[in-house]
């Protein structure tokens, strides 16, 4: 699964609390946490400052307990325990699937399932309403598209294509398959009464 993970692990920014307006960027590599800072102010010593710096290995991320409040301070609990997970070798490989992968796993669930799927997170949530989950969702689970409507789904998009077109059926599809089937032992049961037992 080491194939899965890039250069950079994660990277957030954004502006620190108020009353200062100075501006954050972390980044989280295979090897290093980086912490930017811009000083945002109107005092002329500051225009045109460039950013300050700080890099260090994943374990004295670990121990530096001062950039750590810094990173709640910025961006909250969540993701300081993120960090630290990131920074422990605790990877979250499914988030790191690419896409083809992702398309392949998705059509084995049932679409309402993919409605689950994309409140895990905001990768999930991209992917599963992305013209190309959807245009998968049409080509292999709508019988009735054709080459046809090719051009009207690169048009409207194909999620609003599924929805105007192929809503109702797809629905009524995934309930025939979910309809009970009668037990194994039961269909095992029948066949051995059909089979001719040589008595007369």
């Amino acid at each position: 699964m080491a194939f899965l993970l890039g250069e950079q692990l994660y990277q957030i920014s954004g502006q620190g609390p108020p009353p200062a307006k100075d501006f954050f960027l972390l980044e989280i590599t295979k090897n290093e946490v980086i912490w930017k800072s811009w000083k945002i102010s109107v005092r002329p010593e500051h225009r045109g400052a460039p950013p300050t710096q700080l890099k260090m290995a994943h374990q004295e991320f670990l121990h530096d307990k001062r950039l750590q409040c810094d990173v709640v301070t910025v961006f909250g609990q969540r993701i300081l325990d993120y960090t630290v997970s990131l920074c422990q070798g605790k990877f979250d490989y499914l988030e790191r699937l690419p896409d083809d992968l992702l398309l392949k796993i998705t059509s084995y669930l049932q679409l309402k399932d993919t409605t689950l799927l994309a409140q895990v997170s905001h990768r999930f949530r991209k992917f599963c309403n992305s013209d190309k989950f959807w245009e998968e969702t049409v080509r292999s689970r709508c019988a009735e598209f054709s080459s046809d409507m090719e051009d009207i789904a690169n048009a409207m998009g194909w999620r609003r294509t599924f929805f105007a077109f192929f809503h109702k059926s797809a629905i009524k599809k995934q309930q025939m398959r979910m309809r009970p089937t009668q037990p194994c032992a039961a269909v095992f049961a029948s066949l051995l009464m059909s089979v001719p037992t040589g008595r007369s």
